[in-house]
């Protein structure tokens, strides 16, 4: 659409993410937000950045190292976004230790937790149980390392916390006046640099025994850098500091030469830990000398050396969350409730048989979709279990299901993405055993990502064969389905049935089905169908219909679009965005985007499901599915878009998204200069959504307890004003 083909008004994708995570450290700084979970939003926003820089930064560096010229949908080159991205991300870590520092550390101090910083004064007692748990527990662990004629610089691991010093032989009983001579240059001809890693394998919190009321935790490497002296006998130790190293871990895997895709990921795997080097983390007090040193042997610029003021790898706060004793200082901890159909279910398929079930996590438990595979796992009249399995958890049920059903005799075939980015080690081991255990077990399409959730159980009944299909917007996996904000689907219906049958045909074989009863499926057939349904709405606005479109999604990105939408916003559609992450599109454009509304939902739970809702006077329909509107989603991976045809069902996901447009305390809203703000109350009751389908889940739960199960397959029942 010639129209719209304006890089003005496009957002930059690695911007928007930036924003995102902006939007996460929000929470952090939230006043309303419990003193823990401020902790935790502020540990999420250290791993979000982390994947950022050794995937994003990373993909934008190997661009500019081929020389590669062309601009993203905003216009900006690689090299640009890169020199843009150096300033925002310096920016952003600036304001992450502004609020460590400055807000979580002296509240900690306010509820009785310290943290021992390096200037802090320990007293006799403390100090001798840092040096006994030195002597003790840490220094046979460790492994000190020089660098000399002799002894190269050590290959430092991607992520790892090390210490790096500058050393120097004792000469006489004045070396020590001798610490002052130093070092604004490199390395001195008569200092060696030395280093040691920080060992994973120990707690990187260690809690102080103190007398007081107060408890008092140190860190790890705080602990060995006031110990160092001991691992460099008859050498002074004149600089010591943390550093880190952040390394590339994309990878290019050329798979029609691999005869053995599996092996070449491995192979791939090791190479992730030495990639190039993209990010060095120091701490703030470094001395210059040793830094230099470090950028030296690391290759790496002054743009990507972050001067840390604070701990590295705020990821640790995580482990200061799961502290005991501070429950008070937490959100109260939400069970998930089983749904109201499967309250007092006995059989689970003649229970789908009967009508369609929703289910919605983490506010209802993941454990009916682990039952559905056991069951049929162990049912003597189930032929065949199918499943596409993108990220599981690290013990996971579903895999011991599927592999007890082949264990079982049943034919049990299984997708396993061994591309899914940081689970690939993971999903290699999945595979070995579940081929051990009998399975099928295919690794999905060449040159595509497998991204689609969904199960089929083929089961022998009295009147026939009978198909029954989950389908969700989520990975099979029991320890995200706590903390994600996903839907599902059972259903028995024919049609969908024998889609499913088709979709596993197609990949575990070259079957390419002419046409889908149901689904819509990427990479083939999604796109168009999405682009069709927002130019019917704008058709039908023209002649003056009634037309609203609400989409919910993790991501928005792709062109083609945001060029639709922003026809469709042109030709009077009314268009709302709940888009969690990267949004490209911009708002308030005179003549563009003016009918367009964003906002961004942040929560204690991460929104994951995926919805897209069209209207055109009465009639409607709504898709769920696993697909982001991102062009890797729609051109690049296999997905699954589904229709909802249960009534009930369809009631229940119009209430989720009103709920969800009327949040007005962990909702932000898109601007016309690109920001966001929060909602603003102007007065009005706080509607959390997170915590109105806490409620609404329990609610139902106990209303089908007291009254008996009920045919009603709605997840979300609107509480009652009182």
């Amino acid at each position: 659409m010639e129209k719209f083909d304006n890089v003005e008004y496009f957002i930059n994708r690695e911007l928007s993410w930036l924003k995102f995570n902006t939007r996460v450290l929000h929470e952090a700084k939230d006043d309303d937000v419990k003193l823990f979970e401020r902790l935790k939003f502020l540990s999420i926003t250290s791993s979000n950045l982390d994947e950022f820089f050794m995937v994003r930064i990373a993909s934008l560096k190997d661009m500019v190292d081929a020389d590669y010229k062309k601009k993203d949908i905003s216009g900006m080159s690689a090299d640009k976004q890169l020199n843009v991205l150096a300033k925002e991300t310096h920016d952003f870590v600036k304001k992450q230790y502004e609020v460590y520092n400055n807000s979580l550390l002296p509240l900690l101090k306010e509820n009785h937790l310290h943290i021992a910083c390096h200037g802090d004064e320990l007293s006799h007692h403390e100090k001798k149980f840092i040096n006994e748990y030195f002597d003790e527990f840490v220094y046979p662990v460790l492994t000190p390392m020089a660098v000399d004629a002799s002894r190269p610089f050590p290959l430092v691991r991607n992520k790892t916390l090390n210490i790096a010093a500058l050393i120097r032989k004792r000469k006489d009983e004045n070396s020590k006046k001798k610490k002052k001579d130093v070092y604004l240059g490199n390395v001195d001809g008569d200092m060696d640099f030395a280093m040691v890693q920080v060992p994973s394998v120990l707690p990187r919190i260690v809690e102080i025994p103190t007398e007081s009321e107060e408890r008092k935790i140190i860190y790890l490497e705080d602990i060995i850098e006031k110990n160092i002296d001991k691992l460099f006998l008859n050498y002074e130790v004149i600089s010591a500091a943390t550093f880190r190293v952040m390394r590339n871990a994309e990878f290019k895997l050329d798979e029609d030469e691999a005869l053995d895709l599996l092996e070449e990921i491995k192979k791939k795997l090791k190479k992730r830990q030495w990639g190039e080097a993209i990010r060095l983390e120091v701490e703030e007090r470094m001395d210059t000398g040793l830094l230099n040193f470090l950028k030296n042997e690391l290759n790496v610029d002054e743009d990507d050396v972050f001067r840390i003021n604070g701990p590295l790898d705020l990821t640790v706060l995580m482990k200061i969350y799961s502290l005991d004793g501070f429950d008070n200082l937490k959100d109260k901890k939400h069970i998930p409730v089983v749904n109201a159909r499967l309250s007092d279910c006995e059989d689970i398929f003649e229970e789908i048989k009967k009508k369609d079930i929703l289910l919605s996590h983490p506010y209802e438990s993941f454990d009916p979709v682990i039952d559905f595979v056991s069951k049929a796992a162990a049912d003597k009249n189930v032929l065949a279990i199918k499943q596409t399995l993108y990220r599981v958890s690290g013990n996971s049920p579903i895999i011991k299901a599927l592999a007890n059903a082949a264990d079982n005799g049943k034919q049990v075939t299984v997708l396993v993405e061994l591309k899914a980015r940081f689970d690939e080690e993971n999903n290699i081991n999945w595979a070995r055993m579940l081929e051990k255990a009998g399975c099928h077990v295919i690794y999905g399409l060449v040159g595509l990502k497998t991204h689609s959730k969904i199960t089929l159980v083929v089961r022998r009944e009295e009147d026939g064969i009978r198909r029954y299909v989950h389908l969700g917007t989520g990975n099979y996996n029991d320890s995200t389905a706590k903390l994600y904000t996903d839907l599902g689907m059972f259903t028995a219906r024919e049609s969908y049935g024998e889609d499913a049958t088709a979709v596993f045909n197609m990949l575990s074989g070259y079957s390419e089905p002419p046409f889908w009863k149901r689904y819509v499926v990427a990479p083939l057939w999604m796109k168009d169908t999405f682009l069709k349904k927002i130019n019917q709405c704008s058709e039908a606005a023209k002649s003056g219909c009634d037309t609203q479109i609400i989409a919910k999604m993790n991501s928005l990105s792709d062109k083609d679009i945001i060029e639709a939408l922003y026809n469709a916003s042109c030709a009077g559609v009314k268009i709302e965005l709940i888009v969690r992450g990267i949004c490209c599109l911009r708002v308030g454009i005179k003549g563009v985007s003016e009918n367009i509304k964003v906002r961004s939902i942040v929560g204690t739970f991460l929104e994951h499901a995926r919805i897209f809702d069209f209207r055109i006077d009465s009639e409607e329909e709504i898709f769920l599915g696993s697909a982001d509107w991102m062009n890797r989603n729609l051109e690049k991976r296999v997905e699954i878009v589904f229709p909802v045809a249960d009534e009930d069902i369809i009631k229940s996901i119009k209430h989720y998204l009103e709920v969800e447009l009327e949040d007005n305390v962990k909702a932000s809203i898109l601007l016309p200069d690109d920001s966001y703000e929060k909602v603003k109350r102007n007065g009005e009751a706080k509607k959390n959504s997170q915590d109105i389908f806490v409620k609404e889940a329990i609610n139902a739960y106990e209303n089908a307890l007291k009254a008996g199960r009920t045919e009603d397959s709605r997840t979300f029942v609107p509480l009652k004003k009182e």
